[in-house]
């Protein structure tokens, strides 16, 4: 009996194996733009709504705010896009100031750690904080978002201007744990020290910035006629 003949198999050509590979990306990258388009939006929608609830967390005596920016002459102005790390004033239902709002960010012990917190105008205080994002080890250093000894720094955390308003009176410095004497210092987490020592860095750097610039400008500024909810 004749054995039957060998099945002679086509070779995938080098150009067809080029085309299948070209076509799967392109399938790959035209599916990746249309989930982004279609959630952008909702993406935005909710860090937005996100952001607007850590906003009345911390200043709790606002009712409606106004994203502020500086201008190049470095004067307060409202903002017309929404920044990185943005920067709010408060008002209450009087329309009258009762606050503002910084959003600042610096190197954790693993990543960086963007923070959101209040200053009164009437105390020369940060009264308000909280955590907006953070990679640090959990167990350790995402103690800084629940540790009440901690939090309770935040009370009235002393951060007045100096007698020309040109900078802080003291920078704000994190301390041992148990070792705080003054009130621009923040009671540190004994097993998260990096972290701890990070958040008043962070704190002391966004205070530097923005407070000479809103104790200047911010109870004269005559915010838009509609402002947000």
């Amino acid at each position: 009996m004749n054995a039957p003949a060998p099945v002679e198999q086509k070779r995938t050509s080098a150009w067809s194996m080029y085309r299948s590979i070209v076509g799967i990306g392109a399938f790959c990258a035209l599916l990746i733009v249309t989930v982004y388009n279609a959630t952008a939006e909702r993406i935005a929608d909710n860090k937005a709504r996100f952001l607007s609830n850590a906003v009345a967390e911390v200043l709790p005596a606002s009712r409606s705010t106004i994203e502020v920016k500086l201008d190049a002459d470095g004067t307060l102005v409202a903002a017309t896009e929404p920044a990185d790390l943005p920067v709010f004033l408060g008002y209450d239902e009087e329309g009258e100031l009762v606050g503002a709002v910084i959003t600042a960010q610096g190197m954790g012990y693993q990543d960086n750690i963007t923070v959101l917190y209040s200053y009164s105008f009437d105390l020369g205080a940060i009264v308000g904080f909280k955590v907006l994002d953070s990679k640090e080890t959990p167990g350790l250093g995402d103690k800084v978002e629940i540790e009440p000894h901690f939090l309770a720094n935040f009370e009235a955390l002393d951060a007045r201007l100096n007698e020309d308003g040109t900078a802080l009176a003291n920078a704000i410095v994190t301390v041992k744990e148990g070792e705080k004497t003054e009130p621009w210092q923040l009671d540190g987490i004994t097993g998260a020290t990096i972290t701890s020592d990070a958040i008043g860095a962070i704190l002391n750097q966004g205070s530097s910035f923005w407070l000479p610039a809103l104790e200047h400008d911010a109870r004269a500024f005559q915010p838009p006629q509609s402002i947000e909810e």
